[in-house]
């Protein structure tokens, strides 16, 4: 096994998006999966376009004809004659061994990449925000104002 080896299957944060120092290259060797369980095991210095291509169907050939195109599996390398001979040693292994590796991290083959490319709503508070659509907080009743509220004036509100 390669030092420089690493398994990720968090799926709340995404390789590589953007720019990337040279000394901080990665390259990927990544599993992708059909609704059938139909395998495909490649290499990628860019994991995060190319989940994506898979997904939209614009890689030509295998993944394409077969669906394939939920990620799966990852493993980050930092050199790409490692990440080379890892995809080849993963292609060389039976389904049942390339399945079994994808289970130690991603048991229930859930898609990796899902919401990757997907535009994204920003929650900003309220308090922060400069479109005047600020609503005035309702006001906590406390107990001294129930004589307020019971005698009908304000109803709990200033005005």
């Amino acid at each position: 096994m390669p030092k420089d080896r690493a398994h990720s299957g968090a799926k709340a944060s995404h390789p590589v998006r953007g720019s990337v120092m040279q000394d901080d290259r990665r390259y990927y060797v990544y599993i992708m999966a059909s609704r059938s369980l139909t395998l495909y095991t490649g290499v990628t210095g860019n994991l995060y376009a190319r989940a994506l291509q898979h997904r939209a169907g614009e890689i030509e050939g295998f993944t394409k004809k077969y669906r394939v195109t939920r990620l799966v599996h990852y493993e980050p390398l930092k050199y790409v004659n490692n990440a080379i001979a890892r995809e080849k040693q993963v292609k060389a292994w039976t389904r049942a061994k390339r399945i079994a590796l994808i289970k130690t991290i991603n048991p229930t083959f859930q898609d990796l990449a899902e919401g990757w490319g997907e535009a994204t709503k920003l929650q900003i508070p309220h308090f922060v925000r400069d479109d005047n659509s600020k609503k005035e907080p309702e006001r906590i009743v406390k107990a001294s104002d129930d004589s307020k509220i019971n005698s009908g004036s304000a109803g709990g509100r200033t005005a």
